[in-house]
């Protein structure tokens, strides 16, 4: 009974979490005005960047951490009274991401989880966390398709996971995370395979793609 009141709780908090977009968060809390006033893409970012400098960037980068890791970190915590912290962690991650890409505050329409994956599993199991960067950052410069980057990140997680978690309810919730990714990455996939997605452009800022409702 415990661990399913643990369990509806890490949940809750994590699927929250992932619904609670960085910038809304950061427009009302931190910068107070509404930063998508300020354009998008390379516009945004020069105009960010005029306004803010780089120590805006770094409070960006904060909220984003703190959001995403702070979930992972209670579910960790609840569940290690009895020796499962992983198991809370990997529930937490797997929320976490569904929230971000199916936010139901949005219309179940989100982003790909990018950061959200990244941020998580380091918090999860380092190493897997740190692979899965790795190759989500190397698959999206060599391809410009943030939706492969964040495929061939999701897949690496999953793999890690076997090879780096012990608790196999763990590695199956990495599992599921990759399932989860796959799907809200199919349609941009579909558009690839067509030539019909879009490339990046690393001349200009790309972040708000992590968090474009497509």
């Amino acid at each position: 009974m415990k661990y399913l009141l643990f369990s509806i709780l890490t949940a809750a908090i994590a699927y929250a979490a992932g619904c609670l977009s960085t910038m809304v968060i950061a427009s009302n809390f931190v910068f107070r005005t509404n930063l998508r006033r300020l354009g998008r893409g390379g516009k945004w970012l020069a105009s960010f960047r005029r306004v803010y400098g780089v120590k805006g960037f770094l409070k960006l980068a904060m909220i984003e951490l703190v959001k995403d890791a702070l979930p992972v970190m209670i579910g960790g915590w609840l569940f290690s009274s009895g020796g499962n912290a992983e198991v809370g962690r990997a529930l937490a991650l797997f929320c976490l991401v569904l929230g971000r890409c199916f936010p139901s505050v949005y219309g179940f329409r989100g982003s790909y989880a990018t950061a959200a994956i990244c941020i998580g599993a380091m918090f999860l199991n380092f190493s897997a966390g740190l692979m899965a960067l790795v190759v989500c950052v190397a698959v999206t410069w060599l391809t410009r398709y943030i939706a492969l980057g964040t495929l061939a990140e999701g897949i690496v997680l999953a793999v890690a996971g076997v090879l780096t978690i012990d608790n196999p309810l763990a590695v199956r919730l990495c599992f599921f995370v990759a399932v989860i990714v796959l799907i809200r990455t199919a349609g941009a996939l579909a558009r690839i395979a067509s030539g019909r997605e879009e490339r990046l452009n690393f001349k200009t800022d790309i972040s708000y793609k992590f968090d474009e409702k497509l």
